[in-house]
Order: C-alpha cells, then sequence, then structure tokens
C-alpha cells in the first residue's frame, strides 16, 4: 500500500546522508539505477512486497542484485529497508528521492507533448524559450508523441499547462457551436 509519508522520511533521510557523505550524485546515479531495475523487472518488485518470502532471503537476493551495481551507502540503506520491513516501499521511496533531488539541485522537469516527434533543434528552442520567459534554468525536457493532438503541443511546466494544440482548438470551436455563439440573435 503506497505509503508517501514514509517514503518522504526515508528519501529526506537518505539525501541528507548523501550531502553529508558528499555522495550526492553517486547515490542520486543509484536511484536512477534501482528505478530501471523496479521498471523492468516486476518480479523484482513482488519480491519485495511478498510477504512469504522471509527477510533474510530478501536481504540475501537485494544484496546479489546491488553487489557491484550501487555504491556502499545505497547498498547499506537497501539492508536498513529490509531489516525495518519497509522494503516493499524501495519504488516509492526511490521516485521521491529523485523528485528532492531534482527540487534541491533546482531543475525542472518540463513534459512536452506533441503529435509527432521533433527535432533537436526546435527542443533545444522550446527550453531556451521557457528560460528566457521563466526563472527555469535548469531544464529536463520530457517528450512524449501523441497523435490524437492532430498537430500543435501540450506543454507542462510545474503547475502550468499550456495547450496549442489543434485537438483542443476544436473542441473549443465544437463548445462555441453547442452555445450557439454563432448564430445571431433576430428581434
Amino acid at each position: 500500500m503506497p505509503n508517501p509519508r514514509l517514503a518522504t522520511r526515508y528519501a529526506k533521510s537518505l539525501i541528507d546522508l548523501a550531502i553529508e557523505k558528499d555522495q550526492l550524485e553517486q547515490i542520486f546515479t543509484d536511484m536512477q539505477w534501482l528505478q530501471e531495475v523496479c521498471r523492468l523487472s516486476r518480479d523484482f518488485v513482488n519480491l519485495l512486497k511478498s510477504p512469504i518470502v522471509k527477510p533474510s532471503k530478501k536481504q540475501q537476493i537485494v544484496a546479489e542484485i546491488l553487489k557491484n551495481n550501487v555504491s556502499d551507502v545505497t547498498a547499506l540503506f537497501a539492508r536498513l529497508l529490509v531489516s525495518k520491513g519497509r522494503e516493499s516501499n524501495l519504488p516509492e521511496i526511490i521516485t521521491d528521492f529523485i523528485a528532492q533531488y531534482k527540487k534541491y539541485k533546482n531543475i525542472y522537469t518540463i513534459k512536452l507533448t506533441t503529435a509527432y516527434s521533433i527535432s533537436e533543434d526546435l527542443k533545444n528552442a522550446i527550453i531556451d524559450q521557457i528560460r528566457k520567459t521563466s526563472d527555469m534554468q535548469n531544464i529536463e525536457l520530457e517528450t512524449s508523441v501523441k497523435e490524437s493532438l492532430i498537430g500543435g503541443f501540450v506543454l507542462e511546466a510545474g503547475d502550468k499547462l499550456i495547450d496549442a494544440s489543434i485537438a483542443y482548438d476544436l473542441k473549443q470551436i465544437s463548445r462555441q457551436f453547442e452555445n450557439n455563439e454563432f448564430v445571431y440573435k433576430i428581434r
């Protein structure tokens, strides 16, 4: 069961420890690697959540997976989670850690959805425009393609949304027709 408060506490503790040990970048890299492992291996996530597998067995399996792949601090952190019975929250803790890291480093994640894939030059132009018009300087652009937009784009930056898609424009026009805004009032 998701537990955002627990995930936030553990992620914050790990960030603080990483800063104290001057290993923030290494542990961030470890967390990205672990997030990818969780994303690609449903069996690993199911193992973490399984009440049937004994903690000692989980400890062995997790240690074997992490061996030579992550730093000592990350390995000890995973070991702590298993010993405290919190290993099922690992994917959630990883996600929260990455979010807190980005906040600490002032990295903004911008989501751009277009009807068709766009060139790197256009992506860079969009990033430059965002930098000029906002206080966001460290930008991480996530792009996706959604053909139902027909054309244009949807840009999500924090709590702001810019929908400049043709699909949105067509919906607006449809609403205007439903409200009879184009029918002249006859006296």
